[in-house]
């Protein structure tokens, strides 16, 4: 294996036979809990479900996912075919500053904070949002506590709903406008799922809580398997063809402040200049 080892797999034993007992112990449990368990309710990260962290145990397989730095985003289902990413880039300094998912009218705003290793940062996080914004209202959402928070725009107002999940040395937040806000609406649901499947990736980089994880523009799955047969061949002694299209560096004046790519099957990748 090279240097990158992106994609991993890792799952519990599943040859270690279980006394009957404790078989049947667990069969138990386990029913209590399906009965006990509501729909679009959020079970738990890192053990059924995501946002998942790259050294969890159960982690689903994330070769075809995109390589944004922080995070690893799932593709979209190919019925959602106008979906997309667009990449915030800071004028100043052109680095990744945040990812938006768009599905339909309705958008989810992702980053990925640095967090203490010994607690959470959600409910800090979520103590200051309530107090600067007072028409932010907290409810029990999908993700636990989360918040509605009416943004009043130009042309009219405009409702979000803010989660945060924390993760080991990590709190990935999401901000679900739109349709994505309300209760009962498919694009809702949809974005909910996609929020379930994301890989944070927390890096050993020394950071301070709150700090942002850093991004990086764009890496297909293809370019990751390129990068990691060059790794290959330069630890053999071989040499390496370059990768064609690997970014290089911040994004230069030409991008402005967004580089937009579909996260539907097909097509990775048309810039917004």
């Amino acid at each position: 294996m090279g240097l990158f080892g992106f994609g991993k797999k890792k799952h519990k034993d599943e040859d270690v036979a279980e006394p009957e007992d404790k078989a049947a112990e667990t069969a138990v449990e386990a029913s209590d809990d399906a009965e006990e368990a509501q729909p679009g309710v959020f079970a738990g990260r890192g053990d059924t479900t995501g946002p998942w962290d790259v050294d969890d145990e159960n982690i689903p397989d994330y070769d075809e996912y995109l390589d944004i730095g922080s995070l690893f985003l799932p593709m979209i289902p190919m019925q959602y075919e106008n979906a997309a990413l667009r990449l915030k880039a800071d004028r100043a300094s052109n680095a990744v500053v945040g990812a938006v998912i768009t599905v339909g009218n309705s958008s989810l705003e992702l980053e990925a904070y640095a967090a203490p290793k010994t607690m959470g940062l959600w409910d800090d996080v979520r103590a200051d949002l309530l107090e600067a914004n007072k028409e932010a209202q907290e409810i029990d959402g999908t993700f636990g506590k989360e918040l509605l928070l009416p943004v009043h725009l130009q042309n009219g107002t405009v409702l979000t709903r803010i989660v945060g999940v924390d993760g080991p040395r990590w709190m990935l937040r999401g901000i679900f406008a739109g349709k994505a806000a309300v209760d009962g609406e498919e694009q809702k649901d949809v974005l909910d799922e996609y929020f379930t499947k994301i890989v944070v990736a927390r890096g050993e980089e020394p950071l301070a809580p709150r700090d942002m994880i850093p991004m990086h523009p764009p890496i297909t799955p293809a370019q990751r398997r390129a990068m990691a047969e060059q790794a290959e061949a330069g630890e053999n002694g071989e040499g390496a063809a370059e990768i064609p299209g690997q970014p290089k560096g911040p994004f230069n004046s030409d991008h402005q402040t967004e580089v937009k790519t579909t996260l539907s099957r097909g097509p990775m990748f048309s810039e917004v200049r």
